[in-house]
């Protein structure tokens, strides 16, 4: 018996050990600004549509690594049949791919079928939910006209007849417009378009927001909201396995033969921070806390770019500089239903336009963005389809001219150097902005302006889905905002100043009739002279009224560490998190 139990354990501790876990691979990334609401059919602002992105799933998807941008199926079996007058969609999706687990769904699991889209899209137009994104629609839908509903009408109904939208059956979606939309497929592939389950928005009235259930590449995980979000892989996602050619850039062909045949995502969690203050954002980089940082601060550009290369103590240390022209428009707005600031009288323009005068672009781009940028001259940034690369603001940096028409229009200065309105009244501007460090030195760059030509300005400093949220009610009176491309085209532009618009993105609730005209008549029509002399309409009726200062289109310098493997920006999707990896053990 003794003999036994020695033999038995010489062969328990003779066993080769196992084999170690693969340590998780956890991607650790910041966002600027806090996160507001996690449902598509609301989010506007950088934070939220980001983490969008990778939980919820449109139809279609933008190629990774193709440019110029191509599109590539999602969640439909292949691209949709277009009809041959360009006005009929057929979409069929994939079957077996489900949402991931909620108790709204009692347990059991819930695949995605077609009724899920048409749901989606159909509640962009519930007046309750206020969306931002109805523009996409509103108006191109066959019968559209009926399905709408204005605040104080009847009781939204949802399954009201849309004949633009009809579920064939389990799988397949007809979509039908009024008109040819050269843009709707890249529509198709936006966030605001992705699935959201019908029972999920019933079982949280008011809060789907707070509770986002989909069918992407993750899902959420721990959520201190405002600080700190954590996104799991998905367990049950599809396999989505990545094939995509390279592209003309260099390091394309990395990129694809790192990926080439891999299923994705590669990560298994990511942990994002909210990062508000600059200072802390590059910091946290050089001491490794995040993978990588996108966009890095122009005003602590110096902390880690000298003449515009990266320092040699940080590429000794491997650290990867990556330099992008986002499609992004920087602007400051003036809210054109204020009774100080709005309305289309001359004295009122004159207001705006002084202000707009003081303004000087390359000032700005100089001390505040440490030349990461170039001045807008109209909404529109470069690589946009319809940009005008010749077109210039006739509105430039003049502080005379500024003075001249505000005395012209009887806005007077008195004793203590700040101007009165015309009827004498004292002339006071508030504008809402970040409760950051960056917000303050926005507001001295402002009152710096508007003290040159005699108009006293007070801040209100808030959060910024705070501030977006009272300018969509009109209780803003001028904000500074940005603007990222949801699909590559004027159109994604130009729609911030369209009258309908107001009370979603028109912050300002600019609503010109002659501007929503040409809007319309622009987006029927494929790029072209046709259209691009609509958007340069456009552009001289956005600085005859001046509801807008645009400021600048960024220049992105993105900091990578060593061992992130697989980045590389897109010009529309915001986050490329699904495509990343981490070399194994780099980070010791």
């Amino acid at each position: 018996m003794f003999l036994r139990f020695l033999v038995l354990c010489c062969a328990l501790f003779c066993l080769p050990p196992a084999p170690a876990a693969a340590p998780q691979k956890i991607l650790r990334v910041l966002l600027t600004s806090q996160e507001a609401a996690l449902d598509p059919g609301l989010a506007t602002d950088l934070p939220s549509v980001s983490i969008d992105e990778n939980i919820f799933d449109p139809m279609l998807r933008y190629d990774y690594l193709a440019r110029p941008v191509k599109l590539q199926p999602n969640t439909v079996q292949e691209l949709p049949q277009v009809s041959a007058d360009g006005k009929t969609y057929l979409l069929r999706i994939q079957p077996g791919i489900f949402f991931t687990p909620d108790p709204a769904f009692q347990g059991q699991p819930r695949e995605l079928v077609a009724a899920d889209y048409a749901y989606s899209i159909r509640r962009l137009y519930d007046p309750a939910l206020k969306s931002p994104w109805l523009f996409m629609f509103e108006g191109k839908l066959v019968g559209d006209e009926k399905f709408r509903t204005k605040n104080g009408a009847a009781k939204f109904d949802i399954d009201a007849a849309l004949p633009g939208l009809q579920v064939l059956d389990k799988y397949t979606l007809k979509i039908t417009l009024k008109q040819p939309d050269s843009n709707f497929l890249f529509i198709l592939a936006t966030p605001a378009t992705a699935a959201v389950a019908r029972e999920v928005v019933q079982a949280y009235p008011g809060q789907a927001g707070n509770h986002p259930v989909g069918t992407g590449p993750f899902m959420l995980g721990a959520w201190q909201r405002n600080f700190k979000i954590q996104l799991l892989a998905n367990p049950a996602y599809r396999q989505v396995i990545f094939n995509s050619a390279p592209g003309k850039d260099a390091g394309d062909s990395q990129i694809a033969l790192a990926l080439q045949g891999k299923r994705l995502p590669l990560l298994d969690s990511i942990e994002i921070k909210i990062v508000e203050e600059p200072q802390a954002r590059v910091l946290g980089f050089l001491d490794q806390e995040f993978d990588l940082l996108e966009q890095v601060p122009p005003s602590l550009s110096d902390m880690v770019l000298q003449a515009g290369q990266l320092k040699p103590e940080l590429s000794q240390r491997g650290v990867k500089l990556a330099l992008f022209s986002p499609l992004q428009t920087y602007y400051m707005w003036m809210n054109m239903e204020d009774p100080v600031l709005g309305g289309y009288t001359p004295a009122k323009i004159a207001l705006r336009r002084a202000i707009a005068l003081s303004y000087d672009s390359r000032e700005d781009i100089q001390l505040m963005e440490k030349g990461l940028a170039i001045a807008a001259q109209s909404p529109l940034p470069p690589n946009v389809l319809g940009y005008d690369a010749a077109y210039r603001s006739p509105v430039a940096h003049d502080l005379a001219l500024a003075n001249a028409l505000l005395d012209h229009f009887g806005y007077l200065r008195g004793a203590d150097g700040y101007r009165s309105l015309p009827d004498g009244a004292p002339l006071l501007l508030t504008m809402h902005s970040l409760a950051s460090n960056v917000g303050r030195l926005r507001d001295e760059v402002w009152k710096k302006n508007l003290d040159a030509i005699g108009v006293r300005i007070a801040f209100k400093t808030d959060k910024q889905s705070e501030i977006l949220k009272a300018a969509r009610l009109g209780k803003v009176q001028m904000a500074e905002a940005n603007w990222i491309a949801d699909f590559p085209d004027g159109e994604n532009f130009y729609q911030l100043l369209y009258g309908p618009n107001s009370g979603r993105a028109n912050y300002a609730h600019f609503n010109l009739p002659a501007y929503n005209a040409w809007y319309e008549q622009a987006r029927s029509l494929a790029d072209g002279p046709q259209r691009l002399a609509l958007y340069r309409k456009m552009a001289d009726t956005l600085h005859a009224y001046n509801p807008w200062v645009p400021r600048i289109h960024p220049l992105s310098a993105d900091l990578l560490q060593p061992w992130l493997k697989n980045f590389k920006r897109h010009p529309v999707d915001f986050t490329n998190w699904r495509y990343l990896d981490l070399a194994p053990g780099a980070r010791k």
